[in-house]
């Protein structure tokens, strides 16, 4: 399967590309990223001493060489990319977060042209971590003051971060709730009591933590946590491979990892 990272120079990127180049039944074939990227030009594989034969480029039309992308970008430029995706019948991996929902809508549409995996996060640790909140939600669906917690390293720019959200969106569904209609994001001053069935939401931003989040399921006398916590992009990256093997199957539809592991 021909594989093509967006964000080749960026963290996640570069997680990518060492995670394809180490996988038998994959092969690089294109490495894109930003027109003022210092790695155009460059070859893929240089921040590893490795040569790919695949060189850094802007050029998206390149993906045209892909079978499928996997992008960590942002949400403008994920978009682009898979307008690109659709001219080329590229399938698509998407793990960047922070899109409106004008752009969650766009994906959509798109998925009925092209195959796409969307998820905010693709850790496999994390989706199973999500079959757990369900469960504790169902059980503890009265009585319980429900809070979602999540850190990550300084340069993150958006918040909540999408995995803290598909966590408050797992509560909500499971109490046949909109999280819109019940999430309190941010509290400060004199706030009043707590109001029965929010679900609150507090971030941190800090240093180069990789990412870290915990469900907190308060009840009277008792308390119980439901954490994940990331020490690696490595497991975002083989989350996302897997979700590349699972698109080779698809010639369309919009998926997610719940989707990826039940096969």
């Amino acid at each position: 399967m021909r594989i093509a990272i967006a964000g080749a120079d960026g963290r996640m990127g570069r997680m990518l590309i060492e995670a394809v180049l180490d996988a038998a039944d994959l092969t690089l074939t294109v490495a894109l990223d930003r027109k003022d990227s210092p790695c155009i030009g460059q070859d893929a594989g240089a921040f590893l001493g490795q040569d790919t034969g695949v060189t850094v480029t802007d050029n998206l039309d390149a993906l045209a060489g892909a079978d499928c992308l996997i992008d960590f970008t942002r949400p403008e430029g994920t978009l682009k990319h898979l307008d690109v995706c659709i001219k080329h019948h590229v399938k698509c991996v998407i793990g960047t977060t922070g899109f409106n929902e004008q752009g969650k809508q766009a994906i959509q549409a798109a998925s009925q042209k092209t195959a796409v995996v969307f998820a905010p996060n693709m850790s496999v640790g994390v989706n199973v971590t999500l079959k757990l909140i369900d469960l504790a939600a169902k059980l503890l669906n009265s009585g319980y003051d429900v809070e979602v917690f999540e850190a990550h390293h300084r340069n993150k720019v958006d918040a909540p971060s999408g995995t803290a959200l598909i966590m408050g969106e797992t509560v909500a569904n499971a109490w046949g709730k909109q999280l819109e209609d019940i999430a309190d994001w941010a509290r400060h001053g004199e706030t009043g009591p707590r109001q029965t069935g929010q679900i609150g939401f507090s971030s941190v931003r800090g240093g180069d933590i990789v990412g870290d989040h915990t469900v907190y399921f308060c009840g009277i006398g008792e308390r119980i946590e439901i954490t994940h916590r990331s020490s690696s992009r490595t497991t975002y990256a083989q989350g996302s491979l897997r979700a590349a093997r699972y698109l080779a199957r698809k010639e369309f539809g919009l998926f997610d990892m719940q989707d990826v592991l039940s096969t």
